[in-house]
């Protein structure tokens, strides 16, 4: 192998048309080796000639994308330090644009306990690709949504289109299968402006769930995230995961649909200290991660490590894979999960470094970024306290509403808060309404049938039994158990999931909807799905409850006509944005907004009335002042009619439109 200096910059392995430029960070790295694999899995070494600071780099003429490599680094052993350096290892580039094969639960990629472990992992460890970013993207433009008109699909690229019947069966559960015409008309009909994309950056299965035989569904257990994950791709002849992806992306802007990814910095799929050496743990361990005093790992995250996002180069690295899912993959924004970690210094700062350089850079800040705002560290719920131009997941939100509608125990003014964008947590710092992402549900917790049909979690399958995902879920089954009721608890049931899904559509802030709410999907009680790779996750495109599909469309479409909702200005008092009334249609008077009772009308822009009774007994709501016509599809075979009262059925909630 001939093998010259090369340059620091770009990060990563970068092929410029004559060979490839390698680089890897290491800092207390002493001397770091090339391993470069042909068709045959025959190993070539070098070590890499040049170092700059800490960036070690080395160019290799004449190769070409699709080669396959990797690093074996060498440095001391001393976990007591936080140095966890084995040779023996072979290791993934943590800016690898591609990875070929995954982490099998094999004791070959143990890094050692006492002493490093001798025995040679490069027959089955995964590799590192070079890729070439030559898509041609004829123009692609981003939708460039503004933050008032977005309405957010939270879904999995496998679970959403795996069982289409529209969709050539060789491309479900595939990034084809999501930019395929089929699955773009539907997010389109139904109104969506950005699929938000549970994460696609490759991933591994957790040696504890391999041994179950289940795998990783979700795709929280990442090893390499600058790569498009392969277990997506159709494997069509000459099209590599990236650029299916890509063309993916490229048909959803077509639409007018912004795509948006859930990544995953705050922890890796090396776990804890006996978890596998694949990448980091074995290039600087000490650098990449938070540890304790005795070299052990911070476990902030749940997952056995924390990534140490405040070392400027772990920063960097992190910022450079963001602009390169931007650049590359014109992606246009990122929800982050437990995102406390990317503020920790150790302790969370909303001015931490990363957080500053987003805001500074020319191409980050001008994307869409949602936080999840808690981890389980020191202080880990920053709902309400992450920086501008964050927007934030709002649990909040998504538990009132199910008390409020589910059990009663809320007053009209807990309600009425979260309705209004959460003014209490969001208004401050410049921060605009859209700063709250509502949402009644999630992939982590109940469907929004089960939300409806369930008491307690229905956990078995996943082999905890029934210890793992939350507990307190504020849902309600109606009086039985599961799915199989009578017609009356479907009714009941049928009324709560729409009041539900017209309180999250027609809320000031962001809404998002998760995947297959809109058809009636169920997990059968499994708040957390994320090992049930399998049709219990898959949404049933042959079930659509009830018409729901279209209610759901229709609530979309009447929110992106209702000026108080989509101008992402905070409501003030006699501005005509928002009116409070009370069953009798008059302003809510004090102990109407402190009591129980909840009966209540909300009057948006002087033209739009949804009234509610979220109580057990049918009432008479008295509307305000002029002619009103129940909007389809709340007035069913009696549209177009005038009233001046609705005979609102228990538990309901009716829209209303004024008459000019």
């Amino acid at each position: 192998m001939t093998i010259t200096a090369g340059d620091p910059q770009p990060l990563g392995a970068s092929y410029d048309g004559k060979g490839v430029n390698f680089t890897l960070f290491s800092q207390h790295a002493g001397r770091v080796e090339l391993c470069l694999f042909d068709e045959q899995g025959v190993e070539q070494r070098a070590d890499l000639p040049g170092r700059s600071g800490d960036i070690w780099h080395g160019y290799v003429p004449a190769l070409k994308p699709g080669q396959r490599y990797g690093y074996r680094v060498h440095g001391p052993w001393a976990p007591q330090q936080g140095h966890r350096f084995n040779p023996a290892k072979l290791l993934v580039d943590p800016c690898a644009r591609a990875v070929e094969g995954d982490i099998p639960d094999d004791p070959l990629f143990q890094g050692g306990e006492s002493a490093p472990d001798p025995h040679d992992n490069a027959a089955i460890a995964p590799k590192s690709v070079v890729v070439a970013e030559d898509f041609d993207w004829q123009g692609d433009v981003a939708p460039a949504t503004p933050w008032g008109r977005t309405v957010i699909y939270e879904a999995h690229v496998r679970g959403l289109t795996q069982r289409h019947p529209e969709i050539p069966e060789k491309l479900r559960g595939t990034y084809a299968a999501l930019g395929h015409p089929v699955m773009v008309d539907y997010l389109r009909r139904l109104g969506i402006t950005a699929i938000e994309l549970l994460p696609i950056a490759h991933f591994a299965s957790e040696p504890r769930l391999l041994q179950m035989g289940l795998s990783n569904y979700w795709g929280y257990n990442p090893f390499a995230l600058w790569a498009v994950d392969p277990r997506y791709a159709s494997g069509q002849p000459g099209v590599t995961p990236l650029q299916e992806f890509q063309q993916a992306v490229k048909n959803l802007h077509a639409a007018g649909i912004e795509v948006l990814l859930d990544v995953v910095f705050n922890h890796t799929a090396e776990l804890d200290e006996i978890g596998p050496t694949v990448s980091m743990r074995g290039i600087d361990n000490a650098s990449y991660y938070w540890l304790d005093e005795q070299g052990g790992y911070q476990n902030w995250t749940g997952c056995g490590n924390t990534l140490n996002i405040h070392h400027p180069q772990v920063m960097a690295w992190t910022l450079e894979a963001l602009r390169y899912w931007v650049r590359v993959c014109h992606v246009d924004g990122f929800r982050f999960d437990l995102a406390p970690v990317l503020g920790r210094t150790p302790d969370y700062r909303r001015d931490a470094p990363l957080f500053e350089a987003i805001r500074a850079c020319p191409m980050l800040s001008q994307v869409k970024l949602i936080a999840e705002p808690w981890d389980i560290g020191p202080d880990g719920y920053q709902v309400g306290r992450f920086p501008p131009p964050f927007a934030e997941w709002n649990d909040q939100f998504r538990d009132t509403a199910r008390r409020y509608w589910l059990h009663g125990g809320l007053s009209n003014g807990e309600f009425a808060r979260r309705f209004a964008a959460s003014s209490d947590l969001y208004q401050h710092d410049d921060r605009p309404p859209h700063a709250t992402i509502n949402l009644i549900t999630a992939h982590d917790g109940f469907t929004l049938w089960d939300v409806v049909s369930f008491e307690r979690k229905h956990n078995e399958a996943n082999g905890e039994d029934n210890r793992d995902g939350h507990g307190d879920n504020y849902s309600h089954n109606h009086g039985k158990e599961g799915l199989n009721v009578s017609h009356d608890v479907i009714e009941r049931r049928r009324r709560s999931v729409r009041a539900l899904l017209t309180t999250l559509l027609l809320s000031q802030g962001t809404p998002m909807l998760l995947a297959g709410d809109e058809r009636g999907h169920t997990q059968r009680g499994n708040n957390n799905a994320y090992c049930q790779d399998n049709a219990l996750s898959w949404l049933d495109w042959q079930a659509d409850e009830r018409g729901l599909v279209g209610f759901t469309a229709a609530l979309i479409a009447l929110r992106q006509r209702i000026p108080a909702l989509i101008a992402n200005r905070w409501w003030q008092e006699g501005d005509g944005n928002v009116q409070w009334l009370n069953n009798r249609g008059l302003p809510l008077q004090y102990d109407e907004w402190t009591e129980g009772v909840h009966r209540l009308q909300i009057l948006l822009s002087g033209h739009w009335l949804i009234t509610i009774n979220a109580t057990d007994t049918v009432n008479d709501i008295v509307l305000p002042d002029g002619e009103w016509r129940a909007l389809p599809p709340f007035a069913g075979d009696d549209n177009p009619i005038l009233l001046t009262v609705w005979h609102g059925p228990a538990h309901g909630v009716c829209v209303f439109q004024k008459q000019s």
